[in-house]
């Protein structure tokens, strides 16, 4: 009994970090409880239960008696889609025998220690065309191309630094979108650019929740009403820092 006992802590250990890194990493909320429940079917326990939200994972599993029940809270959540492919991966390799339990455990921790993300100068660069593309594409003009890749890049920039000394995403998303509203209006002052609206939309676009409105969408058509819930409400603060943001560089200047 005791043997198995231990046994059913170690599977759901390994179930409870897959369903952490994919959870911190974007994925979506019944992504992480199937990815759970499948693992922990591949290793002999079919019984289990998992409910997941955005800032937990509560999985029970009755290999042993008496139930086991475990609770891990998240705290931090951003974009890795990388890891979560790398997660599901290990899922396969679980459900088709490739892998053990020790095996899967120890891939699973190097996945969370790993550091996918590109380096900041990268991701800034990246920000800067992308911002003059959606310029482009909101049918701006040519002549405001350059303004809206720099404000779009600066305000991206500044996004990153002020979360690093901010952990309030919503400050930190807050005075981004300052920096760029008042970029985009001093350019416009100066005769750099021309219109305004164009500049500030394409520039403030690489701050837009784009994966967290898809996630939470989708997580209400799977009849997850908790999880998308509280999802779209942390895509509705997001915009509406944003747009407050804006809005105070629009009145005052």
């Amino acid at each position: 009994m005791g043997n198995q006992v231990e046994q059913t802590y170690d599977i759901m250990e390994v179930c409870l970090l897959a369903g952490k890194i994919m959870l911190q990493s974007g994925a979506e909320t019944y992504r992480v409880e199937d990815t759970m429940m499948r693992i922990a079917s591949s290793f002999g326990i079919v019984k289990t239960h998992s409910y997941v939200t955005p800032t937990g994972i509560i999985f029970s599993a009755e290999g042993a008696e008496p139930t086991k029940t475990k609770l891990i809270r998240i705290s931090e959540r951003s974009t890795d889609l990388k890891k979560v492919a790398l997660v599901n991966s290990i899922s396969r390799n679980i459900s088709s025998g490739t892998i053990n339990r020790k095996q899967a455990l120890e891939q699973l921790n190097e996945i969370d220690s790993m550091d996918l993300s590109f380096p900041l100068r990268i991701q800034v660069i990246a920000a800067t065309l992308a911002s003059g593309c959606f310029m482009i594409m909101f049918k701006g003009g040519w002549n405001d191309f350059i303004p809206a890749m720099i404000s779009g890049g600066l305000g991206y920039l500044s996004f990153v630094c002020f979360h690093r000394f901010i952990p309030i995403k919503f400050f930190s998303e807050f005075l981004a979108s300052f920096v760029i509203g008042l970029l985009s209006f001093i350019f416009v002052k100066m005769g750099v650019g021309h219109q305004l609206d164009k500049i500030i939309i394409g520039s403030v676009m690489t701050l837009v929740p784009g994966l967290l409105v898809t996630n939470a969408i989708r997580d209400l058509m799977a009849g997850h009403l908790v999880s998308g819930l509280s999802k779209g409400a942390e895509a509705f603060l997001t915009a509406f820092a944003i747009g407050a943001g804006i809005a105070v560089v629009v009145s005052f200047l």
